[in-house]
């Protein structure tokens, strides 16, 4: 899961990849450039941002529905990855020296070679989570009558005692026609970039992300988004690397629609959009609080409800501000506030914030190394 996230955060935090933004076909500015080319109707602005909203909160609803139970799979690669506090601290740290080291690659080598290598790269990514997220519809789906065949793909180091296990993961007959179905739409989207195409894998890489990644406790998601909105602000304000990157970047790590759909249909070129780091960040805080929700037992949804809330509110006002002083807007800037502020707000009227606070998960090789160290005190006794 390290793939979504490092997908999600590396260019997104962007003006054209981790804000709101319009471009044409080719990736160049079209805030500057619609004024020549093309001029958006109100109805296809209004199309083109509504779809981008109802994608995003796509992802952010059902990844947090799924990561309440994700942890109990028995396959290595529907673990949850846990993010403590260090882990927090220093992400906005590594995302900045990543985006800069981008930046540099651009400048230096060739953008066409770079982009084949990153075409490359997200198309196996892209598979992958296109296939893990189409499986649990999959199963509900999948004829009766059709046997259904198991397989088990295991790496493991070492031999005899010293054996670990690396890579344990079962499958069968129809995760490979989620497979199959992945990798059309891979083959789709490297011979023609076509924007649904792109749009799928990003709705794949968002889910995923939004499912197993997942934050110990509320303090390291405040510490997080905190971190990530002082990033945000710095590179989209303070320089043109993120400019550049979101310029240069070719990748489905963005969720696109077309502003002249209502004229040219399937074949319009006129993209508004919005980066997956504005999905995925905010997305696994509320997950987060779905499973705090969870596990106060008391069968409502509150604060998943509030902070999903607060998200729309927090996208929407983004969208205003950026068409009122017609400029790209780092999206963070915006939904930071509104998805920590309105939960603690909420817990605060409630009187349950010290709970919130004091609410702990447990990452699975924690939960694994003591279940090891029980039964070696039970062996002992």
């Amino acid at each position: 899961m390290a793939d979504v996230n490092q997908g999600s955060v590396l260019p997104s935090e962007t003006p054209a990849l981790d804000g709101l933004n319009a471009t044409d076909s080719n990736g160049t500015d079209a805030v500057n450039a619609t004024v020549a080319k093309f001029v958006a109707t109100p109805e296809g602005t209004a199309l083109a941002y509504g779809s981008l909203v109802f994608m995003a909160l796509l992802p952010i609803f059902f990844g947090a529905l799924r990561s309440v139970s994700c942890g109990k799979s028995k396959n290595s690669s529907d673990m949850p990855e846990t993010i403590t506090g260090r882990d927090a601290a220093r992400f906005p740290i590594i995302a900045s020296c990543t985006l800069f080291g981008l930046y540099l690659f651009f400048k230096i080598f060739s953008q066409e070679y770079i982009n084949l290598l990153l075409s490359m790269y997200f198309f196996v990514l892209g598979i992958l989570a296109l296939s893990h997220t189409m499986s649990p519809f999959m199963n509900r789906i999948f004829p009766a009558n059709i046997p259904i065949k198991q397989y088990q793909l295991l790496f493991t180091q070492g031999s005899g005692e010293t054996k670990e296990e690396m890579v344990n993961y079962e499958f069968d007959t129809k995760d490979m026609i989620c497979l199959v179905i992945s990798t059309v739409v891979g083959v789709w989207y490297i011979l023609k970039k076509h924007w649904i195409a792109n749009n799928l894998f990003g709705l794949a890489f968002a889910l995923n992300g939004v499912e197993l990644l997942h934050l110990n406790n509320i303090s390291t998601g405040c510490i997080l988004l905190g971190g990530l909105f002082v990033y945000d602000v710095f590179w989209v304000f303070g320089t043109n690397v993120m400019v550049t990157v979101a310029k240069s970047f070719e990748a489905p790590i963005k969720l696109v629609f077309p502003q002249d759909l209502l004229e040219k249909g399937l074949g319009a070129s006129q993209f508004a959009m919005l980066g997956l780091g504005d999905i995925v960040i905010p997305g696994i805080f509320i997950a987060l609080l779905l499973r705090f929700d969870v596990s106060l037992k008391k069968n409502t949804r509150t604060y998943f409800h509030t902070s999903f809330l607060a998200y729309i509110f927090g996208l929407g006002l983004t969208i205003w501000v950026m068409h009122t002083f017609k400029h790209a807007q780092p999206a963070l800037l915006y939904l930071v506030p509104a998805c920590i502020g309105f939960p603690l707000v909420v817990a605060l009227l409630k009187g349950e914030l010290t709970e919130m606070f004091r609410y702990e998960e447990v990452s699975a090789e924690d939960v694994a190394a003591k279940e090891g160290t029980t039964q070696v005190e039970k062996k002992d006794k």
